[in-house]
């Protein structure tokens, strides 16, 4: 076909505009008739520039990192989002939301701030959500009882009695379950720093020994003795890497770990649509040593996510590393490794010394190595790094190499930028490709050196490539690399959710708007199981839809596509769908968002919230 240029100037036209060349460097080649004119002498300008730290900072960052390390802020974006979803009006008494549960208020109807009159309460209720309750329907009945959204599907109005299905709950015990909840007990004595860190407290020690500290230890050979000495005194010797679970990432189809957006409901949804690995959002080690319970919110999982669900954390204590690796190991059921952030590049987490700062400090970096290896029992250690921290610094070769070296680790991924790069450069995969070469020599190294190939002392230490995977050629060119076991996924997963399922066929899908619009009614349904169907978890699982959506209608389907592939780098100009449903799917205004929700989640109330991220969703 024939490249027809869109960006024809006439200079002495007063009527003049500048139009979009869709071949041009940066701009995706869309055809021609799905280009959005707003008048003959006009086509539309390029969509605004997408900033996509979210995807791994999220919400805990806040201030605009300095992009270009001269204190640029970012452009368009909405800082100090709040985000909390307000609750019903008139509340229910949690005693009476189940009227046969026997539970009596310990207030007493006068004392207590809710409210006792059910009838009351329905006469200030929202209206039901047509439909089924998606949670009574997967396992037989509902927890928020006369306060969910849908009570009409699970409630006899007659009776006055909540509808439970027991051969449904039966089919679904041990099946439709959250996995990795940490108990009321042990939360209690974390909280009251009573709790017995029995791996963590005897090598604490030791790690405290490495500490290069001029102040205290004056000598070498007074440090190296000090060192000794503690290690003599760890008598339990810590599980070896060979000796932990073992990890099967060779060709997995990996979902990255990601802020936000990567919450269960979502990670549940790509296991259904071909991921074998998927990851918490990242942890930070002292909020679940404080047995907050935002952050133990996060290693929860769904029993489908095991095996191959791992729990990322960040810090930059060695103690708090080891004793976080503890206290997951002994306190969750379904964790196949622990992975160590040594990548995130926001600013909040790079000032306290943790995320991608630990690649500027190699000797703290191989102590909470150290730490968590040894106090995580027997759940293999990872951990995700960047090339490095400053663009033409890279060190991600030297601080590979040292890490192997201490044997600590069963898995290394980096991604193929620096923290200074963030999302401004494609991913070096040159660089990625010789650091790959390191671990594959480390690997042969150690194989050699046991003299048998099936000896459990030579499990080879797997490496995972990251970044711009976003389609399957991509995905393929990336494994079939010398060293690299497979590939993370992180936005070409979050704006085009089917990517695996694109993998296993080797070929481009051109999923239907009516296809991906049911992508998104089952991950409404796994987020109302998770945060619950009433009016509060309805808001959580509404609020939490607009940001993947905000990812989702990036995604520029196939058959409007002048040319293949579409990069991530490339930014489309004003389009229209094959039909109108296509077209709101790829909307970038919030309050279409907001609409799409509404096909499952019933209108949103009027206590419901939502700021995009960027102002430009915002108009």
């Amino acid at each position: 076909m024939t490249e027809k240029r869109l960006n024809d100037e006439s200079e002495n036209s007063d009527n003049s505009v500048k139009r979009v060349d869709h071949f041009a460097k940066g701009v995706a080649p869309i055809k021609p008739e799905y280009l959005v004119t707003q008048n003959d002498n006009e086509s539309a300008s390029v969509i605004d520039d997408y900033n996509d730290d979210e995807a791994e900072g999220g919400d805990r960052q806040e201030e605009a990192p300095a992009a270009s390390g001269k204190g640029r802020k970012r452009k368009g974006q909405n800082k100090n989002r709040d985000l909390r979803q307000q609750h019903e009006d008139v509340r229910l008494c949690s005693s009476l939301v189940d009227p046969d549960s026997g539970r009596v208020c310990q207030f007493g109807p006068a004392g207590c701030r809710n409210c006792h009159d059910i009838d009351e309460y329905f006469s200030h209720k929202q209206e039901d959500i047509e439909g089924t309750c998606p949670v009574f329907s997967a396992i037989g009945y509902c927890p928020s009882g006369l306060k969910c959204r849908w009570l009409g599907s699970h409630y006899n109005k007659e009776t006055k009695k909540l509808v439970k299905d027991l051969e449904r709950q039966e089919q679904a015990r041990g099946v439709n379950v959250e996995v990795n909840k940490i108990s009321t007990e042990s939360k209690l004595l974390l909280q009251k720093k009573k709790y017995t860190f029995e791996l963590a407290n005897k090598y604490i020690p030791y790690l405290d020994s490495l500490v290069q500290n001029d102040e205290n230890i004056a000598k070498q050979k007074e440090r190296e003795e000090l060192a000794k000495d503690n290690a003599a005194s760890y008598v339990e010797a810590p599980f070896k890497v060979s000796e932990k679970k073992r990890l099967h990432l060779k060709n997995a189809k990996i979902v990255s770990p990601l802020t936000t957006v990567g919450n269960l409901p979502y990670r549940r949804l790509m296991k259904t649509l071909g991921a074998d690995v998927t990851y918490s959002e990242m942890a930070l080690a002292l909020p679940l040593l404080q047995a907050t319970n935002a952050e133990w919110a996060l290693p929860k999982a769904h029993k489908s996510e095991y095996p191959g669900f791992g729990v990322q954390i960040a810090t930059s204590k060695h103690w708090a590393a080891a004793k976080a690796a503890e206290v997951i190991y002994r306190e969750t059921t379904d964790v196949s490794e622990i992975n160590l952030n040594c990548g995130c590049p926001i600013d909040l987490l790079y000032r306290q010394g943790q995320g991608s700062a630990l690649m500027e400090q190699p000797a703290r970096l191989v102590r909470i190595l150290k730490g968590m290896n040894a106090c995580s029992g027997d759940i293999p250690v990872t951990f995700k790094v960047r090339l490095g921290t400053k663009d033409g610094h890279n060190n991600a070769k030297q601080l590979v190499s040292r890490v192997l070296a201490e044997n600590t680790v069963a898995a290394i991924t980096l991604h193929g930028r620096t923290r200074q790069q963030r999302y401004t450069k494609e991913a070096d995969w040159n660089y990625i490709s010789e650091v790959a070469q390191i671990v594959n020599n480390y690997n042969q190294g150690q194989e050699d050196s046991t003299g048998a190939k099936d000896s459990h002392e030579a499990v080879p230490t797997q490496f995972v490539g990251n970044g711009d995977i976003y389609n399957f050629e991509d995905w393929h060119n990336a494994t079939s690399l010398p060293g690299v076991d497979s590939v993370m996924v992180a936005r070409g997963a979050l704006i085009k959710p089917w990517i695996f399922e694109e993998v296993e066929a080797q070929q481009y899908l051109d999923k239907s708007a009516t296809e991906r619009l049911a992508q998104l009614e089952q991950f409404s349904k796994f987020a109302i199981e998770h945060w619950g169907s009433d009016e509060y978890g309805v808001g959580l699982a509404r609020r939490f839809m607009c940001e993947f959506i905000s990812f989702t209608h990036r995604y520029i389907p196939v058959g409007i596509m002048e040319r293949l592939p579409a990069k991530l780098n490339q930014r489309p100009p004003m389009w229209k769908g094959r039909n109108e449903l296509e077209t709101l799917l790829g909307s970038k205004d919030y309050r279409d968002w907001i609409k799409i929700t509404e096909m499952f989640l019933g209108k949103a109330s009027k206590n419901f919230s939502f700021t995009p991220k960027h102002k430009s969703n915002s108009n």
